[in-house]
């Protein structure tokens, strides 16, 4: 009978060697390849990104996000692209990091272009993360915001690539409207990379470091044969101060994201709420200096920021638009405690005409406003539109339709006040009654009229004025009796045009109490795919 070969008992060591490495080593690994892409897959890539003057992508969120709380997702993913060496550096996250956190306590969405990696560009991996950003916010009704600071379309993936952007494109226009979309330029930024931002809600730009074009200065030269640097053609103050792509420009990245924060304050999550609420100051507070801050003079300039100072909350709004189209003021500020959308004439710009850009500018705000249930206080100082041959072949009729259409369109409660002068087409435009304004007052200063008296006279009595002995007399008496009859203060009140004429200092008091009765408006639509505005 034969003994059985005696075997050696298996140990724990030849289990964990079967198994493959143990929960130490694999942590280890993961902890590695996060480094890496946190690194943009170099050890030197925060070091390189600072040489340019910027700041790292996740830097930047840590900024965006209350602390801790960012939540980043697919950071290990890498493209699948071949030839032209891409197979030979695949690093983790492929350029773009995405996820959630929070901001004020609020759920928000983020995408922050990483330009360590291939310059940031974008092929298909990279547009597939930003796309998942795009739903998961569309989803949970929470708003978004993409930190840019990318090359474009990534050319060494081909149509895959442009294919990436337009799915980008048709989520921007899916989710307008529905939540608030926020692009915050931090690099350079061209084709694709420029048409996503010029789709979502507000554009933020810093001064330096960022730029936004169709296409860059080597191209314009050899198309064109015109000589231009990157920011000249496409840098933050052209596009806020000239073009008005961009709503805000900043010298630092650090206030930008600051702000970007502070704007978020400012909005609802999603179009089916209310902007949050914070705490007014006195709503029964006075403001006597605006006796005398406004000049009775229709004539005289003065600043309309100086105004909309003493109305608001704490005396703090947030403009937009700042540099560009100066004659009239956007801003968003609180009175209350709410979240409100004030529209002014700037007497000190223009005369505070409207003309192409202002009312571009104004229609815009107008409808951004209506879609996050943000309330309309509109301050009129309106001498017209301006006149001129350039504003006409330009298309000031289509244009002053815009801000006219978004004004008719909008469902949000609309206050209208008239400080001083409102004159003809642009006194409808600026929210009157008759376009569908909840409520009108005026202070007695107003002058509501088809035009100004000096015009009027001159077109009421022309004959009469030739035919005197002494016209320029007699167009004087004719000017005073024509204000006199069509455009004293009360005018416009007496015919039903204006709810009230109120004593400038109880304009705070008057638009908190109307806020409050508005607070619950609830307008009818017609039935309808969507409208068809003039563009």
């Amino acid at each position: 009978m034969s003994v059985p070969e005696e075997r050696p008992q298996p140990t724990a060591e030849c289990f964990a060697e079967a198994r493959g490495p143990d929960m130490a080593t694999r942590l280890a690994e993961l902890a590695e390849l996060r480094a890496l892409a946190r690194d943009g897959g170099a050890p030197d890539g925060a070091e390189r990104q600072h040489s340019r003057g910027k700041l790292t992508a996740h830097e930047r969120l840590d900024i965006l996000f209350d602390e801790g709380t960012f939540v980043e997702f697919e950071g290990l993913r890498r493209h699948r692209a071949t030839g032209f060496g891409m197979e030979l550096r695949r690093p983790p996250g492929d350029g773009v990091v995405a996820g959630w956190g929070r901001v004020d306590g609020r759920t928000v969405f983020a995408y922050a272009h990483d330009f360590r990696v291939f310059g940031g560009s974008l092929g298909e991996a990279h547009a597939t993360k930003i796309h998942k950003v795009l739903d998961l916010a569309a989803s949970a009704g929470a708003p978004v915001v993409g930190l840019n600071d990318g090359a474009g379309a990534r050319i060494q993936e081909g149509v895959t690539a442009l294919a990436g952007y337009g799915g980008i494109f048709r989520r921007n226009v899916r989710s307008s409207g529905v939540i608030p979309q926020i692009s915050v330029m931090l690099g350079p930024c061209a084709g694709g990379a420029a048409y996503s931002p010029a789709l979502t809600d507000f554009v933020f730009m810093v001064r330096g470091i960022s730029q936004m074009f169709i296409t860059g200065p080597d191209v314009v030269e050899a198309v064109t044969g015109e000589s231009i640097g990157q920011d000249a053609l496409g840098g933050a103050d052209v596009h806020a101060a000239t073009s008005g792509v961009a709503h805000f420009a900043y010298d630092d990245e650090r206030e930008c994201l600051e702000d970007v924060r502070h704007l978020l304050s400012l909005l609802p999550s999603n179009n089916r709420e209310l902007p949050p609420e914070q705490p007014g100051d006195d709503p029964d507070r006075s403001c006597p200096e605006l006796r005398d801050l406004v000049p009775t003079d229709p004539g005289r300039p003065y600043d309309m920021r100086a105004v909309i100072e003493r109305i608001v909350d704490h005396g703090e709004h947030f403009e937009v638009h700042a540099g560009w189209a100066g004659s009239v003021l956007c801003t968003l500020a609180r009175i209350d405690g709410q979240t409100v959308g004030i529209v002014a004439n700037q007497p000190s710009s223009l005369a505070g005409v409207l003309d192409i850009h202002s009312s571009e500018k104004a229609a815009r705000f107008v409808s951004t406003c209506d879609a996050f249930n943000i309330p309309l206080v509109t301050l009129v100082d309106v001498p017209g539109f301006l006149p001129g041959v350039g504003q006409e072949h330009d298309g000031i009729i289509r244009h002053g339709a815009k801000l006219l259409y978004a004004y008719c369109d909008a469902t949000v409660p609309r206050i209208q006040v008239v400080l001083r002068k409102a004159y003809g087409g642009a006194y409808i435009v600026m929210d009157s009654r008759s376009i569908g304004a909840d409520l009108s007052f005026a202070w007695p200063t107003n002058e509501i009229a088809v035009m100004g008296a000096e015009g009027a006279a001159g077109v009421v009595f022309r004959k009469q004025i030739a035919a005197s002995e002494d016209p320029e007399a007699t167009r004087a008496q004719l000017v005073k009796e024509y204000k006199a009859e069509l455009m004293h203060p009360y005018y416009a009140a007496e015919r039903g045009l204006v709810d009230d004429v109120i004593d400038p200092a109880d304009t705070r008091k008057v638009l908190v109490e109307s806020l409050r009765m508005l607070r619950a408006k609830d307008a009818d639509l017609p039935s309808r795919k969507h409208g068809n505005p003039p563009s």
